[in-house]
């Protein structure tokens, strides 16, 4: 399996946001994760496509962009066309995911589907040989710097395990509270993605802390 880090833009430092670009760039996280918030689906505001022509342009890696918003399908041809490389949405912000998975796909994208903690696998499962990633949540969407829900383990155990046996390709990427000290259990567990904010930008070393989160020192 794979070990990609997609460090969370929510952390980084907006008033030097140029340097944190360049570090990313510089270091050994596979994408960049953007996490868009309408201030609607969950409480907090948070990029939309001003920040996203910034990330286009500066950024060498692949951005990986979380949509935490209503009615998803009015945007996905905009952050396509903004520089997302990765577009995933909430399966419970929609009643059928499948018309705007095509139109994901239709723009180039990459197609992920996401599920909050509290929300059914059942939502999700049904999905997962259609989409080339699901999202975890491992904390509730819409803030930062939550601690990690442990529940995550078992959801995750049991989203591998659908993906093994059915023979799929579809990645597991975990979003919240994740940190050196769960990230090993979770690529145990079966995680191929791991979403990192604060760990990775509120660290002393980013770089180092980013190969720390892929075991790799």
């Amino acid at each position: 399996m794979s070990r990609i880090i997609s460090p969370s833009m929510l952390s980084a430092d907006f008033g030097h946001l140029s340097d944190d670009i360049q570090m990313i760039n510089r270091s050994q996280a596979e994408w960049l994760h953007v996490d868009v918030m309408d201030g609607v689906f969950v409480p907090n505001i948070s990029f939309g496509f001003p920040i996203m022509e910034v990330l286009k342009k500066e950024c060498t890696k692949p951005l990986d962009v979380h949509l935490m918003i209503t009615h998803p399908e009015r945007y996905v041809e905009r952050f396509a066309d903004a520089g997302a490389w990765s577009i995933g949405f909430h399966s419970e912000a929609v009643d059928d995911p499948r018309p705007i998975l095509d139109l994901i796909r239709k723009k180039g994208c990459r197609t992920c589907l996401t599920v909050n903690p509290d929300i059914s696998l059942d939502r999700l499962l049904p999905y997962v040989a259609e989409v080339d990633m699901v999202l975890l949540m491992s904390v509730f969407a819409g803030y930062g710097g939550q601690r990690f829900i442990p529940e995550t383990y078992e959801r995750l155990r049991t989203v591998r395990n659908f993906i093994d046996e059915n023979g799929l390709s579809t990645l597991i990427e975990i979003d919240g509270g994740v940190n050196t000290g769960n990230a090993e259990q979770l690529w145990q567990a079966g995680a191929d993605v791991l979403v990192a904010g604060s760990a990775v930008f509120h660290a002393g070393n980013p770089e180092k802390e980013i190969l720390r989160l892929k075991g790799e020192l």
